[in-house]
């Protein structure tokens, strides 16, 4: 299986991360990769960029040492269910990621932990939800599924999560279960490195062994094809 394009990356902008923009783009074309998506932390997270950035994003040029370069955001969930980014930012973005960081968020048990994940489901520039695997904020798996399949949302495989067990709880046990929902209901995944460096950047070995170790669909991930992932991720909003 090869995956084409890691679209949850953050560079120096994030405030916690490593690389410029150029720095990843080279990192992704020396992975072979064909499509790399900056997507730096929204507010709530400490040291993260300024909203004004996203007003700026066409200047950076959309082709870097032959890699695709598009620009999305990971905007937290927060307590009420709605989005740590204002509209008028969000309109500058090619999609966003949605995910629940502790920083900006308590955990409210896993009924209304998973309600307002799904809530964030419906904003229509919401295509992917990121790294839901830590049972610090527990999900209902099947729920979250099901309503991913009703709005058009697809899953992430954070591979850097399985990488930190120690942190993630329980984080192999819940993308087993999450992706079993996932391959019952046809639910779309996408395989990210969620890199912080260049270093990290196409790191999906992690994911990849355990998609193999389940027998996970091919046909399920959307970024082993990248005419696939880009009509997913650029549609006009639904």
């Amino acid at each position: 299986m090869h995956i084409v394009a890691d679209i949850h990356t953050h560079t120096i902008a994030s405030g916690h991360a490593y690389g410029t923009i150029r720095e990843m783009a080279q990192a992704a074309s020396e992975k072979k990769l064909s499509v790399l998506g900056i997507t730096e932390h929204a507010p709530g997270v400490p040291g993260t960029t300024d909203p004004f950035y996203y007003l700026c994003l066409n200047l950076v040029p959309k082709i870097l040492f032959g890699v695709r370069v598009i620009h999305g955001c990971e905007i937290n969930i927060l307590n009420d269910g709605t989005l740590s980014l204002e509209e008028r930012f969000m309109i500058h973005l090619n999609y966003a990621i949605a995910g629940i960081h502790t920083t900006c968020y308590q955990n409210a048990g896993k009924l209304r932990n998973t309600e307002n994940v799904i809530s964030a489901m419906k904003h229509p520039l919401v295509k992917l939800i990121s790294h839901r695997d830590d049972d610090h904020t527990p999900l209902d798996y099947e729920m979250l599924a099901k309503a991913a399949l009703e709005t058009g949302t697809a899953l992430e495989l954070n591979s850097s999560s399985l990488l930190k067990p120690e942190y993630r709880m329980n984080c192999f046990e819940n993308y087993g279960t999450m992706l079993e929902c996932c391959r019952r209901l046809k639910v779309p995944v996408i395989v990210s490195s969620d890199a912080h460096d260049p270093s990290a950047v196409g790191c999906f070995d992690p994911a990849l062994k355990l998609l193999e170790s389940v027998s996970f669909p091919e046909e399920l991930i959307l970024n082993t094809d990248e005419q696939k992932l880009l009509d997913f991720l650029l549609s006009p909003s639904r």
